[in-house]
């Protein structure tokens, strides 16, 4: 009988840190924009161009993924990312502290920490194939799915209490901690990092282009880069008006939306929990696409919450339950995709090229999100947004991606795409 991998104390480990730097995350991710929104008061193209500031340093992705390839160690590179956002956090609580808190700061706050993420994003490829075996991709990525779904749940909610009790710039000093407890735990994982050949290396600018080239004319990654290039473009148009959206519009706190967002992220819990029996019934590719619709469409039914209060929390988190499920399909087989498909000596290159492009798309949807919303309404722009996610999954009909079923149809591409 194969033993479960959550047992493997490697994996365990890093999956503990993981999950801790996670809930910590959620605390961030609405602290900013309401410390942007109630303390700073901020319009709606403000807070459209904070949020596209925490995106930007991936446009750096291709040059970061490459220069990461040829450093022999990957897991320092993970510790060191999370150390650079735990000390760019806790400037925030420091400065509230003395009365200095400004946009300004809001902006070098989100770009710090931006850039710790894509040296984190572009180091752990490398490290995951170190930790898991090829079999295990699908279980691992449901897994650790499962804790970013879970964050999403209890997270929300004890962010907005701790936002309305501590106010928001101090709760942040909650995630810089969490970040120091994950350099701690990662720090012990004892993994052994691929060989790294220098020897006769071409210049990095050019083992850029040749990463990015690699993605663009790859079956897989091309078509699974324009997919996910195209969901999250428009899921950013949505990002930067939500939490507007929901104090100003739908007329919740700071705990009444924490807490409709943890409701609803339920339905991540739920999808990463599912997503192998899902991936099993519809096949990778169908469920991909499923993911897709369900990830996008939900949006459209945000402008239409009204009535009492209950009711509009309850909206809100039935849109975030159902994205929540969608996403977690989309992503745990996508993830164990490209996985496979990408051979080892170059997986930090083809991971910041294709961040370069489906990250650094990002700033681009959450400037015009909060631009839109500003020029024709927040439920226009949120229709657009639906409609644009969901005819995404158009990218998927007759793909390589969308007739895979299991991981084994996927031996033998990466070797193939190493001669290409």
């Amino acid at each position: 009988m194969t033993r479960p991998l959550w047992r493997d104390h490697r994996f365990g480990r890093y999956w503990v840190g993981q999950g801790i730097s996670q809930f910590g995350d959620r605390i961030t991710d609405l602290a900013l924009p309401l410390i942007a929104v109630t303390t700073l008061h901020a319009s709606a193209p403000t807070v459209g161009l904070l949020t596209a500031a925490v995106w930007t340093p991936n446009l750096l992705s291709l040059l970061v993924g490459t220069w990461v390839d040829h450093h022999e160690r990957k897991r320092r590179l993970l510790v060191l990312a999370d150390l650079l956002r735990c000390a760019v956090l806790l400037s925030l609580p420091v400065a509230h502290w003395f009365g200095l808190v400004t946009m300004a700061q809001l902006f070098v706050v989100a770009l710090v920490a931006g850039l710790g993420q894509v040296l984190y994003q572009t180091a752990y490829p490398s490290f995951f194939v170190a930790l898991v075996r090829r079999d295990q991709y699908v279980e691992a990525n449901s897994l650790l799915s499962t804790t970013r779904s879970f964050s999403f749940v209890a997270g929300p909610a004890a962010a907005g209490g701790l936002i309305q009790l501590l106010t928001a710039p101090v709760a942040m000093f909650v995630d810089a901690v969490t970040f120091a407890a994950s350099a701690v735990l990662i720090g012990g994982v004892d993994v052994q990092d691929p060989p790294v050949d220098r020897e006769g290396a071409a210049p990095l600018l050019r083992r850029a282009r040749e990463g990015m080239a690699l993605v663009l004319r790859h079956p897989y990654l091309r078509v699974s880069l324009a997919f996910a290039t195209t969901v999250n473009f428009f899921n950013f148009v949505v990002a930067a008006l939500l939490v507007l959206f929901a104090s100003r519009q739908l007329g919740l706190s700071a705990g009444g939306i924490g807490l409709a967002l943890g409701v609803g992220a339920s339905g991540g819990l739920l999808g990463a929990v599912l997503s192998r029996r899902a991936t099993a019934v519809l096949g990778m590719g169908r469920t991909i696409m499923v993911g897709g619709v369900l990830f996008s469409a939900p949006v459209a039914l945000l402008p239409l919450a009204g009535g009492p209060l209950w009711l509009r929390a309850g909206v809100l988190a039935l849109v975030e339950f159902v994205t929540g499920l969608g996403v977690m399909w989309l992503d745990v087989p996508l993830n164990a995709m490209q996985t496979a498909v990408v051979p080892d000596e170059i997986r930090s290159r083809v991971a910041g090229a294709f961040s370069t492009v489906n990250y650094g798309v990002r700033p681009l949807g959450a400037v015009l999100g909060g631009f839109l919303g500003e020029w024709i309404g927040i439920a226009p722009t949120l229709y657009l947004a639906a409609a644009g996610g969901t005819l995404a999954v158009l990218w998927l009909v007759g793909s390589p991606i969308g007739r895979t079923r299991t991981i084994e149809d996927l031996d033998g591409v990466a070797e193939s795409a190493r001669g290409t």
